[in-house]
């Protein structure tokens, strides 16, 4: 497994992607509702603005040749905390044919890697709050629940 930067060649294999784990976070919570009703309707506009951002990078997951999924880091600071610079997972989906097959937790090493890399001391992810898989998923790659996040529609 290997982790490739994204171009703008894979903006499709992106947001077909993007859109495929977007919609099942839907039944979680009706503020995950799309505003799109087929990944056709995606606009290229924002994984394009992420190819140009310098703290964002989004890669596809290539497993012997072929594309599986993506992964969408983005690099930050707390500048006042002892544990200070962190890489946040944004997004990580594995396509459903090739999940439980260590792909994800594959691609949890190498961000760990490339976090050690660029000299970060602590990984970051959130999940939706009901989905067990996710929060199964991560407990098992060794993250630990720090906070909670609450939100409230206006």
């Amino acid at each position: 497994m290997e982790l490739v930067e994204a171009t703008a060649d894979d903006l499709d294999a992106l947001i077909e992607r993007w859109y495929s784990l977007a919609t099942s976070m839907e039944a979680y919570d009706e503020l995950n509702r799309l505003a799109y009703a087929s990944v056709d309707d995606v606009p290229p506009d924002g994984f394009r603005n992420h190819l140009e951002a310098e703290d964002v990078t989004d890669y596809l997951v290539v497993h012997e040749n072929e594309t599986i999924g993506y992964v969408i880091l983005r690099e930050g600071r707390h500048p006042f905390r002892q544990y200070s610079d962190y890489l946040r997972i944004v997004d990580l989906y594995i396509d459903d044919d090739r999940r439980n097959r260590g792909h994800g937790t594959a691609v949890v090493e190498r961000v760990t890697e490339m976090a050690r890399d660029r000299g970060c001391d602590h990984l970051k992810v959130s999940c939706e709050w009901q989905n067990e898989d996710a929060r199964r998923f991560y407990r098992e790659t060794e993250f630990r629940p720090k906070q909670v996040e609450y939100v409230q529609s206006l």
